[in-house]
């Protein structure tokens, strides 16, 4: 599907000049996920990947764990009053004998393409509904050299951001720095989601010997979504915020943020990264 971009005519002022020229944006469109029929969730994303994206969302709501569990993912025909599939529904049909959550009011939510849910509930729910509890055995161990070569990695693959200038990233790495998987989309959890419901359907969760990294801050939200997936080890390139650094701590997870060049700060998890000196505590 071609739609992950659009053109616009806009106006270019650059040192006085003003010109009229075409610009290439990151679309973002709506993507109602329904459940067994039932609508669960509207969320703001870049279209591609949709099938991922839902699969991951319900990986990360705790609804699945394994790919067994889905009998099918397709697009809702006859979304409008017209019949015509618009490709912004999609309905997940779960296989016989998976329980259906309750859909009520709680879960019926809608996420902006800047944040998802987020809050102390969700916090709880992490603790009990996770599928697949952190379990590197033995444990991932990463060089900050390592890390500090990630971004650039993740910045190389970035295909569509180099078009848009409009897009966030997240890139899934082997504990050995290998580029594992890649995906844009205009929000940061969305794109987290297509890598872990891309993962589900190839049959690869949990993630337990990976690192994530994500193109901007690290949020609750992607922190509990790393977790929801059996990852160890969460990177970003900005600022964590405080919910984040406070899930990663309760659930063994290492987050690094400020991930810039040879820089970064260690929030939680430090036992996986080598550190060569005894870290001021100061």
């Amino acid at each position: 599907m071609g739609r992950v971009t659009e053109r616009r005519r806009i106006i270019r002022i650059r040192d006085g000049k003003v010109t009229t020229r075409p610009d290439t944006l990151v679309a973002e469109e709506p993507l109602e996920i329904r459940l067994n029929g039932k609508p669960l969730a509207i969320t703001m994303r870049t279209p591609g990947d949709d099938f991922a994206l839902a699969a991951g969302f319900l990986v990360s709501e705790g609804v699945i764990g394994d790919g067994s569990e889905v009998q099918q993912i397709a697009y809702c025909a006859g979304a409008t009053a017209d019949g015509v599939n618009t490709y912004n529904v999609v309905d997940v049909r779960l296989a016989p004998g998976v329980s259906v959550p309750d859909i009520t009011l709680e879960r019926n939510v809608y996420t902006t393409s800047s944040c998802g849910l987020c809050g102390k509930a969700s916090l709880d729910a992490v603790r009990t509904t996770t599928r697949h509890p952190l379990a590197d055995t033995p444990p991932v161990r990463v060089e900050p050299a390592l890390l500090a070569a990630l971004p650039d990695r993740l910045r190389a693959a970035q295909r569509v951001f180099d078009r848009t200038g409009g897009l966030h990233a997240a890139a899934l790495f082997s504990e050995t720095g290998e580029l594992l998987d890649v995906r844009e989309d205009v929000g940061r959890h969305n794109a987290v989601d297509k890598l872990v419901g891309r993962a589900l359907t190839d049959g690869r969760l949990p993630l337990s010997r990976t690192i994530l990294l994500v193109s901007g801050r690290a949020s609750f939200e992607l922190a509990q979504k790393a977790v929801m997936a059996g990852i160890p080890v969460l990177a970003a390139v900005s600022a964590p915020s405080s919910l984040a650094v406070d899930l990663a701590a309760e659930t063994g997870l290492t987050l690094v943020g400020f991930l810039r060049g040879p820089s970064m700060n260690v929030y939680a998890g430090e036992e996986r990264v080598s550190l060569e000196t005894t870290a001021d505590r100061g």
